[in-house]
């Protein structure tokens, strides 16, 4: 098992639960009633899953939302077991914000423990998860074979950059923007997502109601696509809208002024990858994470050490020995590992192969960096991404623009 798993028992959240009983019970004996805000008057109490949701909700959300994120950087959705602190603040949210696509399976015991009953925003509903499903398909396990490489246009978000004024945000179309609109909505209006069932989350137990902890044929991994990324934000925005409608232009105007950027990003992104011949494009990571990023570059997958969407399993020698046979017959430059793995295994691989490995210097995929760094943002961790592969393919990256800054 991969040495930073965690999964979540019934032991280790019977014991969250009990400790959080015992806090709720102090906060009621001390005379703070359970549920009160301990934040400014007034500011939406959001709670975020993932880092990467943690900075669309705090870009989105300002200085209007008093927001807790749960992952910790360098931790991994895949495996995280929430402490007392974190049922404490969830029992006392106005809003939870999860990636969904079956990524947390924490949640519902989550929700159910703490008592939250407030908005579930789910980023996932923001995406065309069918088109997310069929890049899924096209990747394969160890494959890429099959991708269709050009760059506009494309994505899991149908017309990728359609922001002409006047327009409204059309379901399943990721970078259409009405002026002055971020998502949409006829008043009134209920929420449809196409793709994917519409799901009513107030009151209710929670994100991923009846969902194992099987991803199927979904990757999850939907915000590495700065394309699937503009979705999500969309989608946070629209949750804080319903939530707190009283900030509803706030937070439309902070979710337009971020999805420029993150469009602005993704032209930049492909820009650097174009000038790489499509036959030096071949990438091999820690595990398989980086699907949407690669489909939207014309990056081949050519496979991962651990064989799974999760950081977690466990490969087994016939599959070390083909990656490695693939290593060679790609002519693959470099493995790259995830900040949320060990090396380790990389290495070993690295070395029967005959090819370095970039660990130093690691993929942000399923968490960004620790607070302050460049990698600390989606945006910058993105940047660092493109950056480090690039780096160690031997090409050279422009400028990054103010328009993305």
């Amino acid at each position: 098992m991969h040495p930073n798993s965690r999964k979540t028992t019934p032991l280790r959240l019977a014991g969250a639960v009990g400790a959080l009983a015992a806090t709720l019970l102090l906060a009621s004996c001390s005379g703070g009633p359970a549920g009160a805000s301990d934040g400014p008057e007034g500011k939406l109490k959001v709670v975020a899953t993932t880092t990467q949701l943690q900075d669309f909700a705090a870009e989105v959300g300002g200085d209007d939302i008093e927001l807790t994120g749960l992952l910790q950087p360098g931790a991994s959705a895949h495996h995280f077991d929430p402490s007392p602190a974190d049922l404490l603040a969830l029992s006392k949210a106005d809003v939870l914000v999860v990636n969904g696509a079956n990524l947390e399976a924490f949640v519902d015991s989550a929700v159910q423990a703490s008592g939250f009953s407030g908005k579930i925003v789910t980023a996932a509903d923001g995406v065309d998860l069918e088109a997310a499903k069929e890049i899924t398909k096209e990747s394969g396990a160890a494959g890429g074979d099959g991708h269709d490489h050009s760059h506009a246009g494309e994505g899991a978000g149908g017309d990728a950059h359609a922001h002409a004024e006047g327009e409204t945000h059309a379901e399943g179309d990721a970078h259409a923007h009405a002026e002055g609109e971020t998502h949409a909505h006829a008043e009134g209006e209920t929420h449809a997502h196409g793709a994917e069932e519409s799901h009513s989350h107030e009151g209710e137990g929670g994100a991923e109601a009846g969902h194992s902890h099987d991803h199927g044929d979904l990757n999850p991994h939907i915000w590495t696509s700065p394309k699937l990324a503009e979705g999500m934000v969309n989608e946070v925005a629209y949750g804080f809208e319903q939530a707190d409608p009283k900030h509803k232009a706030e937070y439309q105007e902070r979710a337009k002024a971020y999805t420029e950027r993150l469009h602005a990003l993704d032209e930049w992104t492909a820009a650097q990858f174009a000038r790489v011949p499509a036959a030096e494009r071949v990438l091999v990571s820690g595990h398989n994470s980086m699907t949407y990023y690669l489909h939207d570059y014309g990056i081949e997958f050519a496979g991962s050490i651990l064989p799974s969407f999760e950081d977690n399993a466990e490969p087994s020698a016939a599959d070390v020995d083909a990656l490695v046979a693939k290593i060679k017959e790609k002519h693959v430059k470099a493995v790259f590992v995830e900040s949320s793995m060990s090396p380790k295994l990389a290495q070993t691989i690295a070395k029967e192969a005959g090819v370095k490995v970039v660990d130093a210097e690691t993929l942000y995929a399923d968490s960004l960096g620790k607070p302050g760094t460049e990698s600390g943002t989606y945006i910058g961790a993105t940047i660092s991404n493109t950056q480090t592969i690039l780096d160690a393919w031997g090409a050279k990256t422009d400028k990054v623009p103010d328009t993305i800054n």
